[in-house]
């Protein structure tokens, strides 16, 4: 994991000079690679342990191995590495994240409650009754909701992800924990695509003609478009569900696709695909 994470290092440093109107957010991601891999190296427990001989079962179900419907485990670890999240936050903006973390640390906030409302957002018409309540801080912490499962559900991955990856699982949403994906690649002499789930690290294969959000195989209502001089990146579409997603190739030049950091340096598609009309 070293290894990888001195590679993810290199690549921001590149991309600090090819798109230097990233650096705030790709110093951001820097903190953060080099915080989860401190967590990583700390977890000695296993917080989401996942039964062996279930494993086939859920991938023929289609049920991702970790269940976050209801959460009874304890998340202490997921907790922590929340809490020092915050303060990447905390030093950009002082006073914005701190009350978040007391509220969290005295109780009043239920870190657990946090993480299921992530996986289960509320239904359209209670959606806009949150956010009349919500605190407005709240939108600087959903990226460090997100991250905080990660190390915890890479040992998810790191146990049980070659199983999976012989599963044959073809459902769009993560085989791991169930996310839907933001961000995949085209590799292998075949241009076979592949998804990959920020929320635990996971990359499994998908077919290239088919919409992971609403499985469209309609080939006239799926479609792509590139930017002016980088090919290398696009945005696949489809216009059944106005869904889409970004896609890396980068065959001809034999670079290794870092997603965690290819999915901060592609925010100028996510703008692009918004402005289309695609969510």
């Amino acid at each position: 994991m070293a290894a990888i994470l001195k590679d993810s290092l290199r690549t921001i440093q590149t991309y600090r000079t090819s798109s230097p109107h990233y650096t705030d957010l790709l110093d951001i991601l820097e903190e953060i690679l080099i915080l989860r891999e401190e967590f990583r190296r700390r977890m000695k427990r296993e917080v989401f342990p996942v039964e062996e001989k279930l494993v086939a079962a859920k991938m023929a179900g289609g049920l991702p191995l970790v269940d976050f419907s209801s959460l009874s485990c304890e998340l202490l670890e997921p907790k922590e590495y929340f809490l020092a999240l915050l303060e990447i936050a905390e030093k950009r903006n002082p006073g914005e994240t701190a009350e978040i973390a007391r509220k969290i640390r005295d109780g009043e906030i239920l870190f657990n409650d946090l993480i299921y409302e992530s996986f289960n957002p509320p239904l359209p018409d209670e959606e806009e009754a949150v956010e009349d309540e919500a605190d407005a801080s709240f939108d600087l912490v959903e990226l460090f909701i997100e991250e905080s499962l990660r190390p915890a559900l890479e040992q998810v991955v790191a146990r049980h992800g070659d199983a999976v990856a012989k599963s044959g699982w073809s459902e769009g949403y993560c085989p791991i924990c169930g996310r839907e994906p933001k961000i995949g690649e085209i590799r292998d002499e075949e241009g076979t695509r592949y998804l990959f789930c920020n929320q635990c690290g996971f990359e499994w294969s998908f077919l290239r003609i088919k919409c992971p959000f609403c499985g469209n195989e309609e080939q006239q209502t799926l479609a792509y478009f590139t930017v002016e001089e980088d090919e290398q990146r696009r945005v696949d579409v489809c216009n059944a569900c106005k869904r889409y997603i970004k896609i890396v190739d980068f065959r001809e030049t034999n670079q290794k696709a870092d997603l965690d950091v290819e999915d901060i340096a592609t925010l100028h598609l996510d703008m692009l695909a918004n402005d289309e009309g695609y969510d």
